[in-house]
């Protein structure tokens, strides 16, 4: 091998190296942007939310939810699945951003080709984890648990998409008002033991002001 082959042949393991190596280490920092991505595009928003605001609150009720179905409704499930999911439930939208609800179910087959770029973007991302952890993320980030544990998550969506419209109106807000009946009749429709469990329990402390609430010692010191 002449000097010069050894030299491109050195350059050529070191792009697939920084390849391998460092181009799929992304993962965590993509994450992290997830601040930066707005919710409620098309509303004024008192309280302005991101996505990852939002994930955080949808992984506390999915884990919520899932416990009341475990130790309340004593059927056999893993709350700590439904949270994971929950986390990363809206991760697509790191690379799509945030359509709004009246568009992306203006039509069915809007919403399929939303779908279908959601799935692409799992991809994309997913990809920028090293190929040993990846199958570790990939059930949650539009593999099988994301869909084994749809129904749950999905609850624990609406959930909080029904107290961003409490908190907005608390505000001041009436631009929501419309979506808080909305998202309030959902809920109450949907058949879901556990959301029924969660409304009736723990809704009505939303509507408290901090001082209602008072203080985890109730109010001794």
């Amino acid at each position: 091998m002449s000097a010069t082959s050894g030299i491109l042949a050195l350059a050529s393991i070191k792009c697939n190296y920084y390849n391998n190596i460092v181009m799929n280490t992304n993962f965590f920092a993509y994450i992290s942007r997830m601040r930066y991505i707005g919710r409620w595009s098309l509303m004024r928003n008192a309280l302005p939310e991101n996505i990852q605001e939002h994930s955080h609150m949808v992984a506390v009720i999915a884990h919520a939810l899932a416990v009341i179905r475990r130790d309340v409704l004593k059927i056999d499930c893993n709350p700590e699945e439904y949270a994971l999911a929950a986390l990363y439930h809206d991760c697509s939208e790191i690379l799509t951003g945030d359509l709004p609800t009246p568009i992306k179910y203006h039509s069915d087959d809007i919403n399929f080709a939303y779908k279908e770029v959601e799935h692409l973007a799992c991809e994309k991302l997913l990809a920028t984890l090293p190929p040993e952890l990846r199958p570790s993320f990939e059930p949650y980030i539009g593999g099988e648990k994301e869909e084994e544990l749809h129904d749950i998550v999905k609850a624990a969506d609406r959930l909080s998409a029904y107290i961003k419209c409490i908190e907005e109106r608390k505000a001041g807000n009436s631009d929501f008002l419309s979506a808080e009946r909305e998202k309030k009749r959902i809920l109450e429709q949907c058949g879901m033991p556990e959301v029924d469990y969660f409304m009736k329990h723990f809704m009505p402390a939303f509507e408290l002001t901090l001082d209602e609430l008072g203080t985890i010692d109730d109010g001794t010191n």
